[in-house]
């Protein structure tokens, strides 16, 4: 041993006779001496870490340029510095957002921005450490400006509904200042096709993300923390905020600014500006770190989780160590069939989804739509079949089905299916009276090797003459696309009730009976949980054909009820001062379901015929 301490002593000599500084020693977790901002002076030196390849991160010489006076904000300075060494070659690369900076041991802040595209200078701003502190400081309230995903290119072409973008990203609205903005976070997914990262894309780079490509995260099982982790996220490794994980994962990677031995800041700048979260924090490896003047990305994995990120805010991000963010576990059975109606390939999907009102929405239809692509089985003329179930916590589960065929819309049918799915949990999450409580998602996709819809043509019926109280024989035709008409039969039963005079028999497609409803429940500011998952099961499924008896008297839509045929009296009496505050919206029609025939096939249209009852 005295042997080793004399070497030790001898090298160091040795460094500072020819002008070498001694190593660095590598930070760990526990309580660091901070350099204020006050004291810096240009040109002082000392080390960035940050992870390059691998788990092991290593130093990188940094030069303090100056200060950069309310470049964060009002009172808010920027650090300007310059890498030497591997980042000066790599320069200042997506993924090193809150690689701590140390000075004589003690701890500066995080490298958080850069100068945009096409410097060779290696430049960098630091988020002091000081500031980065505050992130422990605020509490649970939400704030109003939080970004979230837009509308995708499969969500434009799909819905006309889906959550609101939010202000802009800290790049786009900082770059004006000094050219220096936020270091991009990359968003690494893993178990995606090719095709399907471009279409949704766009959104995450409008937040400051650069979309990277990721491998397996087997490893994420569970969103619960792994064995040791207490150990694990010291300073300058790489950290992961986990989207999904499973069978299919997006994760998006930051590294360690400080550990105290059970909060953990990083980034230096927000992830999506959420404010309180609760979202799994992971470790996570660097395959390889991409050298560009353009464009310096870290590709990784994340691997296991640790605990969760509680803020994301301006400044940084906060995670605990230990806790856990819990996820909503997802399962979809894609199948697909041949011509003779056997099932000839199928895939079983497990993975989870992080849950937040405007993110889980997005993240639905976004691993919906991965599912389908990652098939060999699309064709132009092909018909989707979905059915599904969401359990919640407290609440009756939803039942949902619908099926899309090929149509000469701008969107492949997946896009369109991807965002009528999207759109369910939209109605969910965005409900204004109280958020659910997921507890499982469960749904099975059938791709059909041709294009099923039929038009409603007519019916028939033997005589236009009944008498209340009996039994009609209906026969209803409609045709397929590029096929032979169908005829079907329907027993009508008539009300015993039903006033002697004309009456209509309306035959129509689910769209025609959901539209009143849909809008009117769309209207109605007050509807929880409960109406609205008692709405989501009252809508008819698109692949039967419905038979309703049409009177001319009004049908009023009252929260999740429907109220057929309601006597002026009664509504005047609901629009007292106590309900003036909720919009009754109303039908000069009532539509009294008698029965559906169903199809294995998208009905659309309608056809009504006339009756008269003796």
């Amino acid at each position: 041993m005295q042997k080793l301490a004399a070497l030790a002593v001898a090298a160091a000599c040795c460094s500072f006779l020819f002008g070498q500084e001694p190593a660095p020693v590598r930070p760990r977790a526990g309580k660091v001496q901070i350099f204020k901002e006050a004291d810096l002076k240009p040109g002082m030196k000392g080390y960035a870490w940050t992870v390059l390849k691998g788990s092991e991160p290593e130093p990188i010489p940094v030069e303090i340029l100056g200060i950069y006076l309310n470049q964060w904000g009002p009172k808010q300075d920027v650090i300007l510095a310059k890498l030497g060494g591997k980042g000066q070659r790599t320069n200042v690369a997506a993924g090193m957002s809150g690689s701590p900076v140390y000075i004589d041991g003690k701890l500066v802040g995080a490298i958080a921005l850069r100068f945009s595209t096409f410097s060779p200078d290696a430049l960098c701003g630091i988020t002091p450490i000081e500031l980065m502190l505050e992130v422990n400081e605020f509490d649970a309230s939400l704030p109003s400006n939080a970004r979230t995903p837009g509308k995708s290119a499969a969500h434009n072409a799909a819905s006309s509904e889906s959550s609101s973008p939010g202000g802009p990203s800290l790049a786009s609205s900082f770059a004006p200042l000094s050219g220096m903005v936020p270091i991009e976070t990359p968003l690494n997914f893993a178990g995606f096709n090719e095709n399907v990262v471009p279409e949704f894309a766009p959104e995450f780079q409008q937040m400051g993300m650069t979309v990277a490509g990721g491998g397996a995260a087997s490893t994420m099982t569970s969103p619960k923390p792994v064995a040791g982790w207490q150990q694990s996220l010291q300073p300058g490794d790489a950290v992961s905020g986990v989207l999904v994980t499973g069978d299919m994962s997006i994760s998006a990677m930051c590294t360690v600014t400080y550990n105290d031995g059970k909060h953990v800041l990083f980034c230096g700048h927000s992830f999506f500006n959420l404010g309180p979260v609760n979202m799994p924090m992971a470790k996570a490896d660097v395959i390889t770190t991409l050298a560009s003047q353009y464009q310096p990305t870290k590709f990784g994995n994340a691997t296991e989780i640790v605990g969760a990120l509680k803020q994301d805010r301006h400044s940084g991000v906060l995670g605990d160590l230990g806790e856990t963010a819990e996820m909503v576990p997802v399962t979809l059975k894609v199948r697909s069939f041949g011509d003779n109606n056997t099932i000839r390939k199928e895939r079983d999907l497990h993975f989870s989804v992080f849950i937040q009102q405007k993110w889980t929405p997005y993240l639905m239809m976004m691993t919906l739509f991965n599912s389908i692509s990652s098939l060999n089985e699309f064709a132009e003329e092909s018909t989707y079949r979905m059915s599904g179930k969401v359990a919640l916590d407290g609440q009756p589960g939803v039942s949902l089905s619908t099926m899309l065929a090929a149509n000469e819309g701008p969107a492949p049918v997946p896009n369109q299916l991807a965002g009528w799915w999207g759109d369910k949990f939209n109605r969910l999450f965005l409900n204004p009276v109280q958020i659910p409580k997921l507890k499982s998602v469960d749904a099975i996709i059938d791709i059909l090797p041709d294009r099923r819809e039929a038009m409603i043509e007519n019916a028939w019926v033997p005589a236009s003459e009944v008498e209340a109280g009996t039994e009609v024989p209906v026969k209803v035709f409609v045709r397929p696309y590029r096929g032979e008409r169908i005829e079907r039969d329907f027993t009508l039963k008539i009300p015993a009730g039903l006033p002697k005079g004309e009456h209509r028999v309306l035959f129509s497609d689910a769209e025609t009976l959901n539209r009143m409803q849909s809008a009117a429940a769309m209207s109605e500011p007050f509807i929880d949980i409960k109406q609205t998952v008692s709405l989501m099961n009252q809508e008819r499924s698109n692949n039967k054909l419905y038979v309703s008896l049409v009177e001319p008297r009004p049908t009023v839509f009252y929260e999740d009820k429907t109220l057929p045929s309601l006597p002026a009296s009664i509504m005047n009496v609901m629009q007292t001062d106590r309900t003036a505050s909720r919009r009754l919206q109303s039908s000069s029609e009532s539509a009294m379901e008698q029965g559906n025939i169903p199809f294995d096939m998208l009905i659309e249209g309608s056809f009504s015929l006339r009756i008269t009852v003796k």
